[in-house]
């Protein structure tokens, strides 16, 4: 299995190449910027776009090297961790703690770190589209301790369960849900965004409070640094689009720390409020 340095490596040249190469991938990314980022030039543009390119082509090469190799030799590279003292404050209340973790950064190495905090970890995920992943997926995310759960009635229950007994959750809070019905749209970026009423259901219904968290990739393959970051205040708001609008607020204050390490590859805004959808073609 390759070294975690090597794998960098790798992912940097297959990015080079999607932003050279006319693919979907750089079609969906420069969409996203476009609207996400108005302000800013065309340089900045094609710069943030070449970025993001080589930081998701690292995310695709890591996941099989993490799933496969050894969790010791990606966890040991991380360098220092911030705003770790939110989380244990968090934990002293007793509800739980519901970890939002956005598609940012190195977060494979973030949700193996999670597992190894001392406090026992259910993770909510998506089983993947094809089926001959999904033992390698599951058995990689689990070994250093996490519950893995999937994304239908007997995962969301597990996950009420956990916060229940004072446990911590974690969520990908920037999914969009399969259908409108999973959720609203609330503002992101400035842009209409279906999002998940999940993490807002839990927070209301639990009482647990809610951090960010992610997983920062350092310059020249120097290792990662952990995130933690406060959520904004109203998250477990009763009215759907205001707790989905402090949700994607503390989902775009983790991003704008790092934007190159987003996932603008994602359909983010494929769906929109009056019904159609958004061509990203």
């Amino acid at each position: 299995m390759l070294k975690p340095r090597t794998v960098q490596t790798v992912g940097a040249v297959i990015g080079w190449l999607f932003f050279w190469l006319p693919n979907r991938e750089r079609r969906y990314a420069q969409i996203n910027i476009d609207l996400c980022f108005p302000e800013l030039s065309s340089l900045e543009k094609r710069r943030l776009l070449k970025q993001s390119l080589t930081e998701n082509a690292k995310t695709l090469v890591e996941m099989p090297a993490i799933w496969l190799g050894e969790p010791d030799s990606w966890l040991s590279l991380i360098q220092r961790e911030e705003g770790g003292e939110i989380l244990e404050s968090l934990l002293k209340q007793g509800k739980g703690v519901i970890l939002a973790g956005p598609h940012l950064g190195a977060w494979e190495v973030a949700g193996l770190r999670l597992a190894t905090l001392g406090h026992p970890l259910t993770t909510l995920y998506r089983p993947p589209r094809y089926p001959a992943l999904q033992e390698v997926m599951f058995n990689g995310r689990s070994r250093t301790g996490a519950t893995l759960v999937p994304t239908d009635a007997r995962g969301i229950k597990a996950l009420y369960q956990a916060l229940k007994r004072g446990e911590m959750v974690a969520i990908l809070p920037d999914q969009q849900p399969k259908t409108v019905r999973g959720g609203v749209f609330a503002p992101f970026f400035g842009e209409p965004a279906l999002t998940m009423d999940l993490v807002s259901r839990l927070a209301r219904k639990s009482g647990a409070p809610v951090v960010f968290t992610f997983m920062e990739r350092l310059p020249g393959a120097g290792g990662f640094c952990h995130h933690w970051v406060e959520s904004p205040d109203g998250i477990g708001d009763a009215d759907p689009v205001v707790a989905a609008t402090a949700l994607n607020k503390g989902v775009e204050a983790c991003v704008r720390r790092c934007p190159q390490q987003y996932q603008w590859t994602y359909k983010r805004f494929r769906a929109k409020p009056d019904g159609s959808s958004r061509s990203y073609s």
